[in-house]
């Protein structure tokens, strides 16, 4: 699947009010749009899998839980139980 276009128009407002070059504006404004893109079952892997290395499992369920919560586009709430059959299946 490709990236998403940054649209031309927020990447002149970017370039205007940042000064970044407008390469660099389109990439920063493609990872953001690629962050918020993603599903909540997606966000849920991807934390999980970032949190292994520092943090046990019994942890991890509520700070996904809590940071899922505080997405732009909030997920409803869900229980270490639903998390956890997200990454494991």
């Amino acid at each position: 699947m490709a990236p998403p276009l940054a649209p031309p128009d927020l990447v002149r407002r970017v370039v205007d009010s940042t000064g970044l070059p407008p390469a660099t504006a389109a990439r920063v404004i493609t990872d953001v749009i690629g962050y918020f893109g993603e599903t909540a079952e997606q966000f849920v892997r991807r934390r999980h899998a970032e949190l292994r290395a520092r943090h046990k499992n019994d942890e991890i369920w509520g700070l996904v839980a809590t940071e899922l919560a505080g997405r732009l586009v909030a997920a409803p709430p869900v229980s270490a139980r639903q998390l956890r059959r997200i990454v494991y299946g």
